[in-house]
């Protein structure tokens, strides 16, 4: 049973072939929303687009290539996504992974690389779909962000800053963006299962260890409070929430989906 009846929205998730952004397009179909979602496979793309429309026969979807990082093509994904399916209501900003190193081991073009990575995966969109939102009631837009920007790791050090950037970006977007009646918020992930968790399992020394009970060794080495990884549909709940008129007076804002380890208010 669908949350929220989205028939007739048309919506944006970037970064949804995999993980957290599949599961978000899975809840948007589920609630009738047309769906167009980007990634730069195009094996994929076709692969996450098969099992969709396996799941959702009838559903209207778009699977397109797209470098985030490339404003031009960015800007084609756009107008494609109007051609194809109508001016987009709802964005869902969802790409970038993090960088495991140190202060005194990051070089200065890993820094930039870092910065350009978490900004622009949400800059790029956000431009080029703004022009859409706006002429939509309740538009909003989402973007996924880290427990990293308020709690920083020193072992993820320039993914902790730029992400702590993002962290501020949303709020004033959230602000500058009110005036076209366009909401923006965020959520902060903790340890989520991904595709890069499955293959360390795979590669792990003890073989005697379930998936269950290597994440749950993992969540208490991380002192997880509530003891596993996160599933990626928990976190689309979340995107979901803020994404419909279920938050329709939530603007500027982060929800923590950390399993607990969040550590501030």
């Amino acid at each position: 049973m669908s949350m929220y009846d989205l028939a007739g929205k048309v919506a944006v998730v970037t970064g949804g072939t995999s993980g957290i952004g599949l599961a978000t397009v899975g809840m948007l179909l589920e609630a009738g929303a047309a769906v167009a979602f980007c990634g730069r496979s195009e094996e994929k793309l076709e692969q996450a687009k098969n099992g969709l429309l396996a799941r959702f026969p009838d559903a209207r979807i778009l699977a397109s290539r797209c470098d985030v990082l490339a404003p031009e093509q960015v800007q084609a994904f756009a107008a494609e996504v109007e051609r194809e399916l109508g001016k987009a209501a709802i964005l869902v900003n969802n790409a970038g992974q993090g960088r495991v190193s140190t202060f005194a081991s990051t070089e200065n073009s890993a820094w930039l690389d870092e910065v350009q990575l978490k900004f622009f995966s949400v800059i790029n969109p956000t431009r080029a779909f703004i022009p859409q939102l706006e002429q939509n009631e309740d538009a909003a837009i989402v973007c996924v962000n880290s427990l990293l920007a308020i709690q920083p790791e020193p072992h993820m050090v320039a993914t902790s800053a730029a992400r702590a950037g993002i962290h501020n970006l949303v709020r004033s977007l959230a602000y500058e963006l009110s005036a076209k009646k366009i909401r923006v918020n965020g959520i902060l992930l903790g340890l989520v299962e991904s595709g890069q968790w499955r293959r360390r399992y795979e590669e792990r020394k003890d073989r005697s260890l379930s998936w269950e009970q290597w994440t749950a060794r993992i969540a208490a080495e991380k002192q997880i409070p509530l003891g596993r990884l996160g599933r990626p549909e928990e976190p689309a709940r979340a995107i979901f929430f803020l994404a419909s008129p279920l938050s329709s007076y939530t603007t500027g804002s982060h929800i923590d989906i950390s399993g607990g380890v969040c550590r501030h208010a």
